[in-house]
């Protein structure tokens, strides 16, 4: 059996809650897995019990000591163990969870809406629980928003030529990958790939991240430069949001956009609208911006609106 196997069958038959040492000590003595490759046995068995946690395995759940230790058991057999020893640890842990971790996800979206709208970007979030899911293997090429910005001209003429001659060079489209907090390197690995998916369409790929660690620049630099993803640091300000590693341009995948329409209907409402303005005339240009403006997310009109929505959503702002 693999050693994961082997940890689970040995928590199984101690029955009760129980620390790795003794998990690795049932391992050897049931001769469930064999040890000779790793140097230090016990420690690899404290890894495997982590990452079921870490994992979100609902196999297997973790409660803390009074000395600071870590005990694990199988869930199936809690309700052969002692409560009161369960729940005094995963009640003081999850108020401390509610109280670092009081607002959405998607509550950060509005911030870089309004970042993006200061920077002549219209943004739109695409909602992945709308899409066609015949495909899992389609899950990581949604963004959690898009962004486009159109080529500013001075003159009508100008700008009508550049349309006749090359349309797709009077705008850029940008892909977004939006995280409440990057902590760890693992945290910014997953993220960053995921952006790296998400974005092999667009012309431009981000990770936007609330909370970014100082420790991982160095190496949030390295990746960009290997992968051309860029790394935005949002505020609670919005508009002090600032770009920390810029992307690398791209040409459109047109196969993949294509493939997303299909799966989105909110992705492919944006696609149409912008080709709504591409093509549309100057009579009508004014009108079919404003209909796309109206159709993108929304955005704080003023520092009031700003102040109160991170106020409303617990988002904080003393350290940002």
């Amino acid at each position: 059996m693999t050693i994961k196997e082997a940890v689970l069958k040995s928590l199984e038959d101690i029955g009760e809650k129980t620390n790795y040492l003794a998990v690795y000590e049932h391992i050897i003595a049931k001769k469930y897995y064999d040890f000779k490759d790793a140097r230090t046995p016990a420690s690899t068995v404290s890894a495997v019990l982590g990452d079921f946690i870490r994992n979100g395995d609902t196999r297997v759940k973790r409660i803390k000591e009074s000395n600071a230790s870590f005990s694990y058991y199988l869930t199936k057999n809690e309700e052969k163990i002692d409560l009161e020893s369960i729940i005094r640890p995963e009640t003081k842990d999850i108020k401390k969870t509610t109280k670092k971790i009081t607002y959405e996800e998607r509550d950060l979206h509005k911030l870089l809406s309004s970042y993006l709208k200061s920077t002549d970007i219209y943004s739109k979030t695409i909602f992945h629980e709308q899409s066609n899911r015949t495909d899992e293997h389609q899950k990581w090429i949604h963004p959690d928003m898009v962004g486009i910005k159109f080529l500013k001209l001075q003159t009508n003429a100008s700008q009508t030529f550049l349309k006749a001659i090359n349309r797709i060079d009077t705008f850029k489209i940008s892909s977004y990958e939006v995280k409440k907090e990057i902590n760890t390197d693992y945290e910014l690995k997953k993220s960053f790939f995921q952006a790296v998916s998400n974005s092999s369409w667009a012309n431009y790929g981000y990770l936007v991240a609330f909370e970014i660690s100082e420790s991982l620049k160095e190496e949030m630099e390295r990746l960009n430069q290997s992968f051309g993803i860029g790394i935005i640091e949002l505020k609670a300000n919005p508009y002090e949001s600032r770009i920390l590693f810029q992307p690398k341009y791209k040409n459109l995948d047109f196969k993949t956009i294509d493939k997303l329409c299909k799966i989105n209907n909110e992705f492919e409402k944006f696609i149409e609208q912008v080709e709504k303005l591409m093509t549309a005339s100057e009579k009508y240009a004014a009108s079919t911006e404003k209909e796309l403006d109206e159709f993108c997310d929304e955005y704080f009109s003023n520092d009031t609106e700003v102040e109160t929505y991170c106020k409303d959503k617990n988002i904080p702002k003393e350290d940002h």
